[in-house]
């Protein structure tokens, strides 16, 4: 089936059913008093949760209150009621995450206690690499799970070098009851779609399939995107013997990216109006994903379970990245430039192991064994779209200049079939165990895990390996849990996170590099953790200390003039307290809330250099706050709202530039009523109510870029459940 079909189909299906079932309902009016169950159920089916409890890799799924981590899974039930169109904008429920792109394109990365989790790194089912690379459209999973902290241990090395201050797992959708779903969407400013999720259980078998398309301009002028994505699940549960195999295609396109904008000036410049773009119309972003994964798991007996997964990823990117850098904040006078990059991935990654349980004399053990490996092969190429002399174009922050594609100024690779420019395998083997005493209100983890990282790099002019390492290093882990009460658990860890070091890129901040195409070595990132966890009735809680250390790449002058160098020259440390609740508070009124503070400092820099500053693109503190309101008075409707805080943030190494604190709030409203006895969910959020404008990040590699918040969104969708 092409993709030209594919789209067509998906369209037609959740369009138009979507939209004539909605059509018939709005109608009819809601049912008579003996439909008032029907509401309840899907009222009740439709509240936004976020659970204490997820996969935490080498130890399986476990409770959070069991663990020495902080962990908790963000619902689908979120995900349907707040319409997100990408994973960044769930995970941005979080208080200890905030949302950036990477250089030109669409890449999310998610910043999770002062460090990146790059769209590379994102786990699905446990896996590395098989997950989509720049966006992920979020519907296709149960649920979100995010884990703080350094997890080198329990995930293995994450193949992209970041996760190192906290990690994002997808769950895949399950069928685990029947379930008949058509959802319509409509995101303004013309933004239209729709969604399908079908789920039988026959017996031990269980089959859901997934489908989501939608295309159109979104609320910033002149961005559009367009997502169609279709996932299947097939699920086989005997009671001993469980077996899983997922399936999805995914294709995304951007065209006019609102870029983020590069500071050249020694002043921030003011942020122009929530709407504005200042891309080029011809930048555009073309994604296309095919993914997997099989798992089987089975239990030798009631103490032991073997189990082993292995997923796949072929991936496509294709597109002209835009870029913008301010050189006069009085008149918004800007320079801008492109890029293009063609690019493939193909990743396969797989897992095994066994867990055994056992007791004895008042001691238990969950004793963890096993190993994983995975390979990818990146092809790409790159063209300096910046004309004659990289002389780049001008253009306006305020009021953008359109002008024809720039002539290109430097090639990389081949254009028109990229070769391999990086190999990568990484295995590793663990083994831990988990030690419980008094009837398990003490719970001791230690673990090892020796992990490999090889690499090869590829020279873009013509292939020739230029850069190789093979290096190995043992990550361990050591946590305790302790439960003075039930409904307390006081937990400390110290963990680490494992990179692979750094390619030394082409340019930095427009000067070449003398050692371009090296690798670095890998490095160790090393986290303390302390904290406590609460539960009270339908009230959960959570308090953590931390500090993160991470050695730091950057460029530096090299000695000669106009060059720089590429290596590990300092150090980052982040030190923080995190604070998370969500529940119910009373009946019909439901919280998802919290804060965290973080200090982060450079250190260890070259000759003293910005020593002791903060680390750019690091707020000083997040506040979120998002309610829930099931009106007593009035049954089937719920209003919600959230507040999103953010603090001051550094957005240079020297500190001289600074981003102000900025709050946004997002209000919206569910009605749930009854058509033909199913019932019908209609929906309205409204994104940053106030459309307010705002610089949202300054967080980035190699130097001071900025990124615009998105402008006051509007969005409706309606649900029938057939």
């Amino acid at each position: 089936m092409t993709a030209s079909k594919l789209r067509s189909l998906l369209l037609t299906a959740v369009a138009s059913g979507a939209l004539a079932t909605t059509g018939a309902a709005f109608a009819q009016q809601a049912g008579p008093e003996e439909n008032r169950d029907i509401i309840v159920t899907a009222q009740k089916a439709n509240q936004t949760e976020v659970t204490r409890r997820g996969s935490l890799g080498v130890l399986g799924d476990q409770d959070a209150a069991d663990v020495p981590f902080s962990i908790k899974s963000y619902n689908a039930a979120l995900i349907l009621n707040q319409q997100p169109q990408t994973l960044g904008q769930v995970l941005e429920n979080d208080p200890s995450i905030r949302i950036t792109y990477g250089f030109g394109n669409a890449a999310e990365q998610f910043v999770i206690r002062g460090f990146p989790v790059f769209g590379d790194d994102v786990g699905l089912d446990g896996l590395y690499g098989i997950a989509p690379r720049q966006l992920i459209a979020p519907e296709l999973y149960d649920s979100a799970q995010v884990l703080n902290g350094a997890s080198a241990f329990l995930n293995g090395a994450a193949p992209g070098g970041s996760s190192l201050g906290g990690s994002v797992n997808l769950i895949p959708k399950r069928a685990t009851q029947d379930l008949t779903r058509v959802t319509a969407n409509y995101t303004a400013d013309s933004h239209i779609g729709g969604s399908f999720d079908v789920a039988r259980r026959i017996g031990d078998l269980g089959v859901r399939v997934n489908g989501v398309a939608r295309t159109g301009d979104v609320a910033i002028d002149g961005e559009f995107r367009s997502t169609y994505t279709i996932g299947g699940a097939l699920d086989y549960d005997s009671g001993p013997l469980r077996l899983s195999l997922d399936l999805a295609y995914q294709r995304v396109k951007i065209r006019g990216l609102r870029p983020k904008v590069t500071v050249g000036t020694a002043v921030i410049p003011r942020v122009p109006k929530a709407s504005a773009n200042y891309a080029q119309p011809w930048t555009y972003s073309k994604l296309r994903d095919v993914f997997g994964i099989a798992k089987v798991e089975y239990d030798l007996s009631d103490a032991a379970m073997l189990y082993a997964s292995v997923g796949a990823r072929d991936g496509m990117e294709d597109g002209i990245y835009g870029g913008i850098t301010i050189l006069d904040t009085a008149t918004g006078t800007a320079n801008g430039n492109a890029l293009y990059v063609p690019r493939t991935d193909n990743n396969e990654a797989t897992q095994a192991g066994i867990r055994i349980k056992l007791a004895g004399g008042g001691v238990t053990h969950q004793i963890n064994l096993g190993g994983s490996m995975l390979w990818q092969v990146n092809r790409n190429a790159y063209d300096f779209l910046y004309g004659p002399g990289f002389a780049g174009f001008v253009t306006n922050l305020y009021n953008a200049v359109e002008v024809p594609i720039p002539s290109s100024s430097l090639v990389g690779g081949d254009l028109d079939d990229p070769f391999p420019v990086a190999r990568t395998r990484l295995w590793s083997l663990f083994a831990s165990d988990t030690i419980g005493l008094w009837d398990d209100r003490i719970l001791i983890t230690g673990g090892l895990r020796l992990q490999s990282i090889r690499q090869k790099s590829y020279s873009y002019f013509g292939g020739a390996l230029t850069g190789t390492y093979d290096e190995s290093a043992v990550t361990p882990v050591a946590g305790i849990v302790f439960k003075p009460a039930p409904n307390v658990s006081l937990f400390f860890n110290r963990m680490q996170g494992f990179e692979a070091g750094p390619v030394a890129p082409a340019v930095v901040n427009g000067l070449p590099v003398r050692n371009a195409g090296e690798a670095l070595a890998p490095t160790k990132t090393t986290q303390y953790e302390v904290g406590g966890k609460l539960s009270l009735g339908r009230i959960n809680s959570s308090l953590a200390l931390f500090t993160i250390d991470r050695p730091r790449p950057s460029a530096i002058a090299d000695g000669a003039a106009g060059s720089l160098v590429y290596g590990v020259f300092a150090q980052q440390r982040n030190r923080g307290i995190e604070f998370s609740m969500e529940g119910e508070i009373v009946d019909g009124l439901r919280l998802i809330g919290g804060a965290s503070v973080i200090d982060a400092k450079l250190r260890r820099t070259q000759d003293g250099i910005n020593q002791g500053n903060k680390a750019p693109g690091v707020p000083d503190y997040l506040v979120n706050a998002n309610v829930e309101w099931d009106l007593p008075f009035a049954p089937g409707l719920t209003l919600t709202g959230r507040v999103v805080h953010t603090g001051e943030q550094a957005a240079n190494d020297a500190n001289t530039l600074e981003l102000p604190s900025w709050t946004r709030v997002d209000l919206g409203a569910r009605f749930v009523t009854v058509v033909s006895e199913k019932p019908l969910t209609l929906r309205l959020n409204v994104d940053n109510v106030a459309n307010k404008r705002y610089w949202a990040s300054s967080f980035d590699t190699f130097r001071a870029d900025l990124l615009q918040g998105a402008p006051r969104t509007v969005k409706l969708s309606a649900s029938i459940d057939l």
